[in-house]
């Protein structure tokens, strides 16, 4: 017997998805109680693999009368523990929703399952010379649908925008059973309250959702990669306000210390099996890794010589620009990498603050000094051209009672830091458990009440993703 769900329940949901589809093996669902987050695991009392929005839709009906938790669950690569059954019951995966439907040419439009991998959805537009710009890290492997809900970003979030700026329409269901579409497929709709952006970033709390429509762009033909070292932290990120004013828009522009690519290059060389062969220079201890794309070679090389330019007013070294396509590729696999790289060293503690580009020098001269307070080290590195920086805690030699308990006090302060800079908690992780404590950092308790308010006319019943976010 699985526990809080009874055998005649079980029966249903068996009728509704099929035997293969159940999985009641502890060890089997044990996959489906953690993420990428910390060390956080939570065994959920049933997994249900649906294939329709049908099923979900008979699933949530029972799970609503019998007051069971769902925890919807995409690839399972999030670091905010968004996606775990911190309250057991049902996890619906939504890995059989891996169908591209459509891809309109002449709307420049893609309708698809929230299943499909980021990457497999890049390429098959890319093949018919099309472009769908968001590409977080993990877009080998994480899906459209978790991209949603957690709003992500990547670093061409800088020049082109974040997953919610690419959706027209989204097909959901409601905890309570219905199916209903967002929106209409066009460019521009002023008809009644937005759901189509609510959904975006509710972190699976307040609908499922079963089919999107993507707007989609020309793909850019042409692109340079310049490698910018610099002596300190504060001065790179000094370095990428003075290159905006200059009037550059790089379709990247993402920061890393040193100590993040060392890692990352012992991570390279030992696990993947793929050593890097870009020297780093010798007394920097921070690097700027910015692209410019566009269709014209000459406009993009003008461009680079403007952005060399504007970093020779700062402590900067010899700028490497990337040669070959290999070599583009090889500074990519540096940048993608370092957040496995720096978890395979050590456990980690996960955030990802923004603030407006101008205090990016504060927040990251503050991260350190609160780190020396509270007796931790910190990897930074991140898309510092929209003022999103990513902060990994290491454990190392912390003990487990001042990890449970020192640092996330020294994490409080972090947050309490970016929100005086003019930042917020997360730009594009999500606040899932991980960073629920420390909501009212950023929002007043009105501001919270207003979420708390459209969660219980989405959920009245409070079974969706049950202790995310609030």
């Amino acid at each position: 017997m699985i526990p809080q769900i009874h055998a005649d329940v079980i029966g249903q949901f068996r009728a509704i998805v099929g035997e293969s589809n159940l999985i009641v093996d502890e060890e089997l669902r044990n996959e489906y109680g953690h993420d990428k987050t910390e060390d956080y695991q939570f065994l959920p009392d049933l997994v249900l693999k649906p294939v329709t929005p049908q099923e979900i839709s008979q699933i949530l009906i029972i799970c609503n009368k019998h007051r069971i938790p769902v925890t919807p669950r995409g690839a399972g690569t999030g670091l905010s523990g968004g996606a775990l059954p911190v309250k057991k019951g049902v996890v619906i995966s939504m890995e059989r929703f891996n169908k591209i439907l459509e891809i309109d040419e002449q709307n420049l439009q893609a309708t698809v399952e929230p299943g499909v991998i980021t990457e497999v959805f890049q390429n098959a537009v890319k093949e018919k010379g099309l472009f769908y710009p968001p590409d977080p890290a993990s877009r080998g492997s994480c899906y459209l649908g978790g991209n949603l809900a957690n709003n992500s970003g990547g670093p061409k979030a800088v020049k082109y925008g974040v997953t919610r700026d690419y959706v027209l329409n989204m097909e959901v269901v409601l905890p309570t059973g219905e199916i209903i579409w967002t929106a209409a497929n066009v460019l521009k709709n002023s008809t009644g309250y937005n759901l189509t952006q609510l959904m975006c970033g509710s972190e699976g709390t307040l609908g499922i959702i079963t089919k999107i429509v993507f707007k989609l762009r020309g793909y850019p033909q042409k692109n340079v990669l310049l490698l910018i070292p610099f002596v300190t932290n504060e001065e790179a990120c000094k370095a990428i306000a003075a290159i905006f004013v200059e009037g550059i828009t790089p379709s990247g522009m993402e920061f890393f210390e040193r100590e993040a690519a060392l890692k990352t290059y012992e991570y390279c060389e030992k696990v993947l099996n793929s050593p890097v062969t870009t020297k780093l220079t010798d007394n920097m201890d921070a690097y700027l890794l910015c692209e410019l794309d566009g269709n014209d070679e000459e406009v993009l090389m003008r461009d680079a010589e403007r952005v060399m330019n504007a970093v020779e007013k700062f402590q900067s070294g010899e700028v490497l620009f990337a040669e070959s396509s290999a070599q583009k590729e090889e500074l990519w696999k540096v940048r993608k990498n370092i957040s496995p790289a720096v978890n395979w060293y050590t456990l980690t503690k996960s955030d990802d603050v923004v603030v407006p580009r101008n205090n990016l020098p504060k927040l990251i001269k503050g991260i350190k000094e609160i780190g020396k307070q509270f007796g931790f080290n910190t990897v930074c590195f991140g898309h510092l051209g929209d003022g999103n920086l990513h902060v990994n805690i290491l454990k190392e030699n912390i003990s487990e009672h001042d990890w449970e308990t020192k640092i996330p006090e020294g994490i409080g302060e972090i947050f309490k830091l970016t929100v005086s800079l003019g930042g917020t908690l997360s730009g594009e992780h999500g606040i899932g458990i991980a960073k629920r404590p420390y909501m009212p950092i950023a929002m007043s308790e009105v501001n919270l009440n207003l979420m708390r308010g459209i969660k219980k006319v989405f959920d009245p019943n409070g079974i969706l993703n049950p202790g995310k976010i609030f």
